[in-house]
């Protein structure tokens, strides 16, 4: 279900919004991004003005060459004249809707770019929970469909809507100056239009949202499909994948075929409308022409501004199709902008200098949702340089203690303290840069290896760069590597194994420089022999610095300082392994159910 912009209840569920935001407050807030080109905007206003007039001089000067044509000593000066300056205002118009189109894309362009930066800005700033209860996929559709929604309005709709406010206003002045009772009976059908497009314009803003929903949520299963193709294909489920991608593309076809069925029947309405209206004009000029109350010319020159009239009048119809699209998205956009942030530093924070690297736990506690605690008065302290295991059984919360003191989320009660100063009293940024972390899931970026290993340390020499390959024991394989540090990798480095991607992620640890280390579940993934260079490496970053380190396979953290047993949210038991395993409690008991059998007797 998608939840952006969703409101929570009392239980911290994320309940849909009640109703769409206002399309005024909406448009108020896109305006905020135009706003920054209203010089560009002048020009082009003043190039629609000048197209416009002349634009609005053709329908004369064809009828003028109609009665010129049309006198019985025809004035071919004044008709040569005439048809010169029909050309004229052809060229003109062909030239200002050039100079006007390359002046409208370029501030659309800048437009979306802007806002797409402030939509990734934004996504810097939200907290981790955030993208925990939203999919990648529709985060990603908010970024590129829907912002191409605003950017189509602003190039295409903008121009459209301007051109043709003015050409109602102008061809309905000559109109009058031609004939006051055509324009009256060209007038009845002006009602019909503004009905037309009220009652469907409500209908498709509503599918249109929808459309946009639907296609985020196509988007998150895509991704999550072929990011996880080799489990799928694992697993045999290949057809499952495309039942679930039928599901959801159907639903996303519904909806999509509603919008578009709806937003269609506009224009054939709006053209039987704009008939009606020209039979009428032609059928009551013929009267008046009879009785010699107008020329042929005039007719003609009518029957064309009525024209002018009423196209306009089924852009704007348009308009509205391609603006409900647009806000629907822009809704969507501005949903993720008004999303809670990070909080804030608070005022004065303190600068991290000089850390030693002692964590103390005071009464902390912590819930994701309302009353499901998932910690509960988690108290310890770990002296500098100091090794800390945490082992348990999954769900246990020991990646939320991590969590907590990164502070990718901030306690819900007591308090972390770095150095006996309560986190929350440090500046975030300095905070996290105190810190190196080595994951399961080893992520790299798309780019070389040597760019991978630089994301730890931006500022790195490459001899810096290099040494931190060789202590995370990368370097054995980088070497073998046909442009070595410069070898590009695929998305998430998946030309590279598991363990030779993790000893990157250890590199780029190291290379940091952290005061504190943090390593979840590093070794994991990998087999025995590459599980040994990964724990050399770990035991050289370790070095001098307070590591927390979260395992299952108990073997990997025997010699460690302390070793913390956490289970249901709260610590277990707690000693080095000697100590535990003489408790003969949870650790023993753990330890016991790992080790071969031949060596169980041995235990001490």
């Amino acid at each position: 279900m998608n939840t952006m912009g969703a409101r929570k209840n009392n239980s911290g569920r994320f309940l849909p919004k009640a109703k769409p935001k206002n399309i005024k407050e909406t448009l108020k807030r896109l305006w905020m991004y135009i706003k920054g080109e209203r010089k560009q905007l002048v020009l082009v206003f003043i190039f629609i003005i000048i197209d416009s007039i002349v634009v609005l001089f053709i329908p004369y000067l064809i009828g003028r060459s109609i009665d010129l044509i049309s006198l019985d000593n025809i004035e071919f000066s004044l008709l040569s004249i005439s048809v010169l300056a029909l050309l004229m205002a052809y060229l003109g118009d062909v030239i200002i809707n050039f100079i006007k189109g390359w002046l409208i894309v370029g501030i659309s362009q800048r437009v979306v770019r802007n806002m797409r930066r402030a939509l990734f800005e934004k996504l810097q700033k939200l907290p981790i929970e955030f993208f925990d209860t939203n999919s990648n996929g529709d985060i990603m559709s908010r970024l590129t469909n829907d912002i191409d929604n605003i950017n189509t309005v602003i190039s295409q709709s903008l121009v459209q809507l301007m051109a043709g406010i003015i050409s109602i206003v102008g061809s309905l002045v000559m109109m009058l100056i031609l004939s006051p009772i055509l324009t009256l009976f060209t007038m009845i059908t002006v009602p019909l239009v503004f009905l037309l497009t009220r009652s469907i314009a409500r209908k498709t803003k509503v599918l249109f949202k929808n459309q946009q929903v639907e296609l985020g949520k196509l988007n998150g299963h895509i991704e999550e499909v072929i990011s996880g193709l080799e489990v799928v294909k694992a697993f045999n489920h290949e057809e499952k994948a495309l039942e679930e991608f039928r599901e959801v593309n159907s639903k996303l076809l519904n909806v999509g075929l509603k919008a578009q069925i709806w937003s269609s029947f506009l224009m054939p309405f709006m053209n039987v409308i704009s008939n009606i209206g020209f039979a009428t004009v032609s059928v009551v000029g013929g009267i008046l022409a009879v009785k010699n109350l107008i020329t042929v010319g005039v007719i003609a020159s009518f029957i064309n501004y009525s024209r002018q009239f009423t196209r306009p009048l089924n852009d704007l119809a348009n308009v509205f199709n391609t603006l409900q699209a647009a806000l629907a998205g822009s809704e969507r956009v501005f949903e993720v902008l008004d999303e809670k942030e990070e909080k804030k530093d608070i005022v004065n924070a303190r600068s991290i200098v000089n850390i030693r690297g002692e964590i103390e736990f005071k009464d902390v506690g912590f819930e994701y949702k309302y009353n499901e605690p998932i910690l509960k008065k988690i108290n310890f302290k770990v002296k500098p340089g100091s090794s800390i295991a945490l082992v348990g059984p999954t769900g246990a919360g020991k990646t939320t203690i991590v969590n907590l003191i990164t502070r990718f989320y901030d306690v819900s009660k007591g308090e972390i303290l770095i150095d006996g100063i309560d986190i929350r009293n440090y500046k975030r940024e300095d905070l996290r840069k105190i810190f190196g972390i080595v994951l399961q899931d080893a992520y790299l970026f798309s780019g070389t290896i040597k760019e991978n290993i630089k994301y730890g340390n931006l500022n790195a020499t490459d001899e810096e760069m290099k040494d931190a390959a060789k202590k995370a024991n990368a370097h054995s394989f980088i070497k073998y590597l046909p442009k070595r540090y410069d070898t590009l990798l695929s998305e998430s480095g998946q030309n590279l194994s598991q363990g030779q991607r993790q000893l990157l992620t250890i590199a780029r640890a190291i290379l940091a420089e952290p005061s504190i280390l943090i390593l979840d579940e590093a070794t994991s993934s990998v087999d025995t022999r590459t599980e040994i260079k990964i724990q050399e490496a770990m035991l050289k970053v370790m070095k001098n610095r307070t590591s927390f380190i979260i395992a299952h396979r108990l073997s990997t953290i025997r010699d460690c300082d302390i070793i913390m047993v956490i289970d249901n949210g709260e610590i277990l038991e707690s000693g080095n392994h000697e100590e535990l395993i003489k408790k003969k409690g949870s650790y023993y008991n753990m330890y016991y159910k790992q080790i071969p059998l031949s060596y169980r007797n041995n235990i001490n």
